[in-house]
């Protein structure tokens, strides 16, 4: 079971980098659709760099993700309303770029072991309101296939990743559980927290290996 898990979670590692930005874009759907197919290109092509140079890999992750993901959004769900309305601007934007270097750095070493065994966007959603979802399932290296779900939010007029959902782990929901036990380890000192977030999304990939159900709610 664990293995299985932490097979599951690396295809979430290997998927969510794909929602790059695609100006162009006229869907939720087609920003997936289109983005998969820009990286998983540009990795084909350029995977032995990468591996020699990882932090171009991250620069690259951070051109393509930084203007789609809702940094801003997804930090304050992390922390709460408990402890979002306590952080000063300077430490919500600190978390905001921690969370974001931890997210390239982090998933991004995981892409690089992603050998293209084939990912499949789901036929499309009902878009006409501010939120929808876009399926994919993504075939493992062993053969199993796993289901992704991304949950989009259209900011501004324009699509923005919120959270993902993998074979029913909720990532959203494992980081808030994850943000409020380092809060709590760290005697409720928010800058120590905001400061070593890239360690508690590593302890949040194990927690999630050890524990299935914990992230497994929806949002």
């Amino acid at each position: 079971m664990i293995s299985m898990l932490r097979r599951s979670l690396l295809v979430l590692l290997a998927t969510l980098p794909l929602m790059g930005s695609a100006l162009a874009a006229t869907s939720a759907h087609d920003l997936v659709k289109n983005t998969t197919d820009r990286i998983l290109s540009d990795l084909t092509a350029n995977k032995a760099q990468y591996k020699q140079n990882p932090q171009a890999f991250y620069n690259s992750l951070n051109t393509i993700i930084g203007p789609v993901v809702d940094a801003e959004g997804i930090s304050k769900s992390i922390m709460t309303v408990k402890y979002s309305r306590k952080a000063t601007p300077e430490q919500m934007k600190t978390f905001e770029e921690n969370f974001k270097k931890g997210l390239f750095q982090f998933y991004g070493n995981a892409l690089l072991e992603y050998n293209n065994q084939g990912i499949t966007v789901d036929q499309p959603k009902d878009e006409s309101g501010e939120r929808t979802s876009v399926g994919m399932t993504v075939k493992g290296s062993n053969g199993a296939i796993y289901p992704v779900s991304y949950t989009m939010e259209k900011i501004n007029g324009e699509w923005k990743l919120r959270n993902v959902i993998v074979n029913g782990i909720n990532i959203g929901k494992l980081f808030r559980d994850q943000f409020a036990d380092a809060m709590q380890r760290n005697n409720n000192n928010l800058d120590q927290t905001i400061n070593n977030w890239a360690s508690e999304v590593e302890k949040a990939k194990v927690e999630s290996d050890k524990n299935p159900q914990k992230g497994a709610q929806s949002e």
